[in-house]
């Protein structure tokens, strides 16, 4: 087939982490101070002046040096002395209670004549270069140095590395002064939800725009939407006025009671405003905080000021132990039973996990759970974690396989399905439909055979049957099966005739070979410039390169690859769009501390000089994305799920629950949008990556256990996990963006995505089967296709090479056998809408001349209109049409019946779908209007032969149109106008003919 362009590819990006543990000296809290219960203040959100915190040199981590107390003058119990070399360090650990600068100042002597440098890093980012620390005069002279950093909130690495031969400094501490405490967000309360109450402005001195005015009511509430930006405590100041009694308010931060009666005492005049204050704990992201009248009724509330107060709770809880059976299973349960996990908090609950999908929450005090709906006589993989009320969750607990048993006695097959049919075909692939069967118990599927052989399932009634040869009839039948493997008989056999090939347009799989098997879970894949392939597998950690031909050649390790018994190990792999001369490949793998982003030199067959680019992503059992793709703008994308911690998706400082986007050197682009390696946040566990001809970013996404998702990615955008699945949960708040394709998530698990011709294909692992669908002038996915269904099993990764056709890779992760894993090559072809062909109009459901079947018709469903209209397809040829429009008539006896009309259909797309949806605005067909004969819904949507007879005729014009819109054509127009309209701006026409077979 010819070759297309080949689009650049993938990006993340980062920081190098510090990776030694230090010395751990909490900040104080340097906010506000914190009330224990209620406080009553004259204006929120008042600070406590910032003080520095002293670690002590010779209590830090220390590498090549000494402690030493021999020269008089120090503080605590001595000094670092380095060794006389550059390199040496002393690495502190600071717990800051928010995200924010800081001063460093740090205490020394120097007794020699020359300048001693340091350098100063901050988690692994270099902060001062060679920073002087000059003479003091004598080892007994002790003076400071002050340099500026940046914190983050929680943890934070600070090492001082000699910068010079003769070492550093003694080294005698380090003052960290964090800023004042971070600024409190106002709400105003005019602006949140109300219920019984009204905003008014009529007492001077409120904020915003006004407050709220409680009905004289119990339970009148204000509820405001608060976003943080990650877990941890915060203080509420509600302010408000009250001229002469308490009007006490119940707080409750995500329907939790945080507050119950809260004192509003009298302030003595509506005109005068106090504050209210109460501790809580904010989750990362969306929080909703109501404040409700627990008595009679309220005080003016004017606004809430929400500030954090302190460090966020990172640390986990400890794994669940002892996870085990807890009672005999069933055809459709298992029952797990564990031991209680610790937490420094609070164990809030248990997530019962199947092989990456979660099953079941329970709360903390419930130690075991019987898991429903499963199906009988299948192995499960089970683990549970521990969370905590920061969204904290514990690493697995030990897995367990539990079977469930069979399902009772069935030997009643389904009943044969009906009226197998195929609605539209092209070169390479038939769509195929049918009536459904019916069962004692339930129909579990559908086989469907090619020339007497099985080449996949469905779940549903129709599916697509791709890799076939154009021009080449083929015999198909469909019979259903139940859970017991019982079998119907099969339909009777049809045979269907592929089309010819047109290059060019829309992408359809055609003919599929092995290049590659024994391979292991081969996850990431790409391509060198000479089109040969390369991939990993994520079990092995080796890298391989793979011709056309099948020549399978090992070049080496990822070093410090780790499995995590669950969807970690050596991931994503990207070539650099410079390879011809950096040799450079670039890697996301899981390793000791956890997931990172690498690269390595590929030469002579070989990789070598291993250095890690972005570190300090958490990594846990599942969700560790794990995608790389090279953007348009030369930068590096990544994908990384939130290491099952919620919580992570929507806090900016962390690096899990993002698309992530960094320089190829692994440093940070100054545009990205929060000053870290950020690019989108609120993902679960987002995997697939590729770019369009626009150069925008689509991404295909796990969901928990009940959507997965294909989003078009914004820069900075909030794609609103854990609060929003798809379109399932709290998804109007906080600016979330809905995804563009959503599926069960028993249909998809979608890991792969790449894209041709503005066509996305998602592999699937759960579903076992491609997507494919195009992406319209909305930028919507139009069209889907469903190909491979249960043919390959589990599909893992789909990849375009050089040549335009895609490789997809196997995972047959799940059954326990190592190196029974393919790459396959799928043939792209080119078929069904004639980009390059003369100027003709097509059908895949019927020839010119020939019968336009029962489906399109009247008879269909024996009523007349709206009627499933046939796909179409044509070619531009030399017409220079500006848009494209088509007229259908009944011409029997020289007459001109016109049925249905489409037009303003664009100059570049030609084609259209079968079926295509109600409404004079069309569907997802990019701005083209329809019309139809009678009235009502009739007139809305395409109207079908009838009546007729098998030697009826019937035609499709197409017009090429001089103009990008038809002019002087409403909804209100009649089909005799529009006709005409299109007759006049058209520049040539040509023709389909069909004959009905609806009858008369």
């Amino acid at each position: 087939m010819p070759p297309i362009s080949h689009r650049p590819r993938r990006a993340v990006g980062a920081f190098l982490a510090a990776a030694t543990a230090a010395l751990t000296i909490a900040l104080p809290n340097l906010s506000a101070a914190q009330p224990s219960g209620a406080q009553l203040a004259g204006a929120p959100g008042a600070k406590a002046a910032a003080a520095p915190v002293r670690y002590e040199a010779e209590s830090a981590v220390i590498t090549e040096g000494a402690a030493e107390s021999n020269h008089d003058g120090f503080s605590g119990s001595g000094f670092v002395n380095f060794d006389n070399k550059t390199g040496s360090y002393v690495e502190f650990k600071v717990d800051a209670p928010a995200a924010g600068s800081a001063t460093l100042t740090l205490g020394y002597a120097n007794g020699t004549d020359a300048n001693r440098p340091l350098d100063i890093a901050v988690n692994g980012d270099q902060a001062a270069d060679d920073l002087a620390f000059p003479s003091t005069g004598a080892w007994t002279n002790w003076q400071s140095v002050t340099t500026t950093v940046t914190l983050k909130a929680g943890a934070n690495t600070i090492r001082t590395t000699s910068a010079a031969a003769e070492g550093g400094p003694n080294l005698d501490y380090v003052d960290v002064t964090a800023a004042d405490g971070p600024a409190g967000t106002d709400y105003e309360a005019e602006s949140a939800q109300i219920s019984q109450g009204a905003a008014e402005s009529n007492h001077d001195g409120y904020s915003g725009t006004g407050f709220v005015n409680f009905d004289v009511v119990t339970g009148a509430y204000v509820e405001f939407s608060v976003d943080a930006a990650q877990a941890g405590p915060a203080r509420l100041d509600f302010r408000y006025a009250s001229p002469s009694a308490d009007r006490p308010l119940d707080i409750a931060v995500g329907g939790a009671t945080v507050a119950d009666d809260l004192s509003f005492p009298a302030t003595g005049a509506w005109t005068t405003w106090k504050t209210v204050s109460v501790n809580a704990t904010l989750k990362a992201g969306s929080n909703k905080v109501r404040a409700t009248t627990s008595g009679v009724d309220g005080p003016n509330l004017d606004k809430l000021t929400v500030t954090p107060t302190g460090p966020a709770d990172t640390e986990r809880p400890t794994a669940p132990a002892n996870l085990r059976k807890d009672k005999e299973p069933t055809a459709t349960t298992v029952s797990l039973a564990w031991d209680a996990a610790t937490d420094n908090v609070g164990v809030t609950g248990y997530d019962i996990y199947q092989h990456g999908q979660l099953m079941k929450k329970v709360g903390p005090d419930v130690l075991a759970a019987t898991v429903e709906s499963l199906d009988p006589e299948t192995s499960y993989d089970w683990t549970v974690f521990a969370r905590d009320a920061a969204g904290n969750a514990s690493e697995a607990s030990n897995a367990v396989t539990i079977a469930t048993l069979p399902a009772p006695p069935d030997t009643e097959p389904p009943t044969t399905p009906g009226n197998l049919t195929s609605p539209s075909k092209t070169a390479t692939t038939v769509d195929l439909s049918w009536a459904a069967s019916s069962d004692n118990v339930k129909v579990t599927g559908y086989e469907i055979y090619r020339d007497g052989a099985l080449s996949g399932t469905s779940e549903t009634t129709s599916t697509s049957v791709a890799g076939l040869t154009p021009n080449t009839a083929y015999a198909f039948k469909v019979r259903a099966y139940d859970l017991k493997g019982n079998k119907s008989a099969f339909t009777p056999e049809i045979t269907v005739t592929t089309s010819g090939t047109q290059p060019g347009g829309t992408p359809d799989p055609g003919t599929v070979s092995t290049i590659a098997s024994g391979v292991d879970v081969a996850w990431g894949l790409g391509f060198l410039p000479d089109g040969t392939g390369i991939f990993t597998e994520r079990n092995t950690f080796n890298v391989y390169k793979l011709t056309k031909s099948g020549t399978k050649t090992l070049v080496g390790k990822v070093p410090n690859s780790q499995t995590t018994g669950g969807e970690g190990g050596l991931l994503g792999l990207e070539v650099s769009p410079t390879f011809a001369t950096d040799h450079y490949l670039y890697f996301v793998h899981t390793s000791s501390e956890g997931n990172r982003i690498a690269r390595m030199t590929l030469e002579n067959n070989t990789l070598s000089g291993y250095k890690v680019l972005l570190q300090g992503m958490e990594k846990s059992r599942y969700h560790n994305g794990g995608r790389l793709r090279f953007g348009p703008d030369g930068k590096l994308y990544a994908t990384m799920g939130d290491a099952q911690t919620e919580s992570r998706a929507q806090d900016r400082n962390s690096l899990n629950g993002k698309i992530l986007r960094i320089n190829p050197d692994g440093s940070i682009p100054s545009d990205n949008p929060f000053g870290n390696a950020v690019w989108s946040l609120g993902h679960r566990n987002p995997q697939g990556l590729d770019f369009d001809s626009k150069g925008r970013l689509w991404e295909s996404e796990f969901g928990n256990s009940v959507m997965d998702e294909v989003n078009l990615i914004q820069k900075g955008g909030n794609y609103g996990w854990p609060n929003c699945e798809g379109t399932s949960g709290d998804c109007s708040g906080s600016g979330y963006i809905a995804p563009k394709k959503t599926w069960s998530t028993s249909s998809a698990s979608p890991s792969g995505l790449t894209i041709i011709n503005d066509h996305v294909f998602v592999a699937t692992t759960v579903g076992k089967r491609v997507y494919r669908m195009r992406i319209d002038s909305s930028s919507n996915l139009v069209e889907q296709k469903t190909y491979f269904q249960g043919t390959y099993d589990r599909l893992r990764t789909v990849e375009v090479d050089h040549d335009g056709d895609i490789w997809l890779t196997t995972s047959t992760d799940k059954d326990g056998t190592d190196g029974n894993d393919r790459i396959l090559r799928i043939d792209i072809v080119y078929s069904d809408d004639g980009t390059a062909g003369d100027f003709k109009l097509s059908s895949g459901a019927f020839n010119d001349n020939a019968t336009i079947p029962t489906r399109h018709t009247c008879a269909g469903d024996g009523t007349a209109g709206q009627d499933p209209s046939p796909p179409l397809a044509w070619g531009a040829g030399t017409t220079g049409g500006r848009s494209w429009a088509i007229v259908f008539a009944d011409v029997a006896n020289g007459g001109n019946k016109l049925h249905w009309a489409i037009w303003d259909i664009p100059a570049a797309k030609l084609s259209l779908p079968e079926a295509l949806g109600s409404g004079f605005n069309v569907p997802g067909q990019d701005g083209a209007k329809q019309k139809a004969m009678g009235s009502g819904a009739n007139a809305q949507q395409y109207f079908g032969p009838c009546p007729g007879g098998s030697t009826h005729p019937y035609t499709f014009t197409l017009y090429a149109v001089n103009s990008s819109t038809v002019p002087g054509i409403n909804s209100g127009s009649s089909m005799a106008e529009i006709e005409t309209a299109i007759k006049n701006a058209s520049t040539a026409n040509v023709k389909l003919r069909g004959n009905s077979n609806a009858g008369t």
